[in-house]
């Protein structure tokens, strides 16, 4: 009976012919967050769980429900559900707070949350994120919002709403805090157990339950920027400014409160219509916080992730255009085993020249070897046999236009002279190429 394993429910496979919409999306972030100034970091796909009971928040759906948490030797591990903490650390960890200010990162990453897998909500996910430490300037904001709003553009994404909030800092929050308390304490029959306990220890959370009921309850509920200090306002204010002189259209949304507890001032999200509920492509904010949280000296910091699955859904959605890969640009097809040698030393002269290059491996007859060609669509075709051999010529075949071309045998000069070839077709100039008898 044959073994049926099949991937876990929540996550997906990216098989070689969808990889360049990947590599699409991860290319353009990383480029735009270079321009930014921003360098790249890699963290442990796990950590210590008290990293995220400590920054994430203990009342969050993120520690409460949705964790990978393993206990090896008596410590507990979890698969981290998202990028921050484990950037964060290993920031302080590896001394780059103690160098120039802003520090800037970036990462491609994985993230694990235990969730109802639905369209654009899996249990593995992956993040293109970033964080800036040492900036308490509203500037720094706008900074980071622009490179968001950037890399959207580059990616050729249309229908995108920027909204944004601020959620204060801890002091005029407490005084938010405790109209929540009021408003929601006299509406406590109606909440779910969840928000129940949430009551009490972080009303906030309320406002992100997604329960119907609670999010019908949450809709009159008292709004954060009623209850803002000066200091919060003014950054609010000075970042809207700033927004508006980068051209960056925003709506103020204030209910957005962000599922994670260590977010100060400023959230935003950028949502796109196109893939249904789960339109969220881009969160962040700020978190002032959190550094101080996690044992170190105060260090005003702020960042945001980006989901990859989501942002390829939109632009499947709405028609965007992915890179795509040169195709195969020799494929040499062999008749005997002398040729079979002579292929593999044609194929690693080109390869040195940075070409893709393929040649039978199989066994497979010529007819065959052409049709496997075709499916790979390569550009040029060389077939090998006695009589090529014997002359040290051979022909090669441009299989869009049917034109052939006569190249000597001679590893270096048949590498050298393809590669012209090569780089004339792709410049459409290849009625012009005269290759010239050695």
């Amino acid at each position: 009976m044959a073994l049926n394993i099949k991937r876990p429910n929540g996550t997906e496979d990216v098989i070689p012919k969808n990889i360049n919409k990947w590599q699409t999306v991860e290319k353009v972030a990383r480029d735009t967050a270079e321009k930014f100034g921003f360098k790249e970091i890699r963290i442990p796909t796990f950590e210590n769980t008290n990293l995220f009971l400590r920054s994430v928040g203990e009342t969050t759906d993120v520690v409460q429900k949705e964790m990978y948490t393993v206990i090896a030797k008596e410590t507990k591990f979890t698969l981290r559900p998202e990028g921050t903490a484990g950037t964060i650390r290993a920031m302080l960890e590896n001394g780059l707070l103690n160098d120039a200010m802003p520090q800037r990162v970036f990462y491609i990453l994985s993230c694990f949350r235990h969730e109802r897998p639905q369209k654009g909500r899996l249990r593995e996910f992956h993040q293109f994120g970033l964080e800036m430490a040492g900036s308490s300037m509203p500037s720094a904001d706008a900074e980071i919002i622009s490179l968001a709003k950037n890399i959207l553009d580059n990616l050729g994404i249309k229908n995108i709403e920027l909204n944004i909030n601020s959620i204060g800092c801890p002091e005029c929050r407490a005084e938010y805090h405790k109209a929540l308390k009021e408003y929601f304490g006299e509406k406590k029959d109606e909440l779910c157990d969840t928000c129940l306990s949430r009551l009490e220890k972080n009303p906030m959370r309320i406002l992100d339950c997604k329960s119907e009921i609670c999010s019908e309850i949450a809709k009159d509920a008292p709004v954060i920027l009623d209850y803002l200090c000066d200091e919060c306002r003014e950054h609010f204010e000075k970042l809207q400014g700033y927004l508006k002189n980068l051209s960056i259209d925003f709506k103020i949304n204030p209910k957005i409160v962000r599922g994670l507890d260590y977010y100060t001032k400023t959230v935003f999200e950028f949502v796109s219509t196109d893939i249904g509920s789960q339109g969220t492509v881009c969160g962040g904010g700020r978190y002032d916080g959190l550094i101080e949280q996690l044992g170190s000296k105060a260090v005003p910091a702020l960042g945001f992730a980006m989901g990859l699955e989501r942002l390829i859904m939109v632009m499947e959605n709405q028609g965007c255009e992915f890179m795509q890969k040169e195709p195969c640009n020799l494929y040499i097809a062999p008749m005997d085993e002398p040729a079979l040698n002579k292929a593999m030393s044609l194929a690693k002269s080109l390869r040195e020249y940075g070409h893709w290059i393929e040649y039978d491996v199989v066994g497979r007859s010529l007819k065959a070897q052409m049709k496997y060609a075709d499916k790979i669509n390569a550009s040029f075709t060389l077939v090998l046999g006695t009589n090529e051999l014997e002359a040290n010529r051979a022909k090669i075949k441009n299989m869009k236009t049917g034109e052939q071309f006569e190249l000597p045998l001679d590893d270096e000069k048949f590498a050298d002279k393809f590669d012209a070839l090569y780089l004339d077709n792709m410049l459409g100039n290849i009625d012009q190429f005269i290759i010239k008898n050695s």
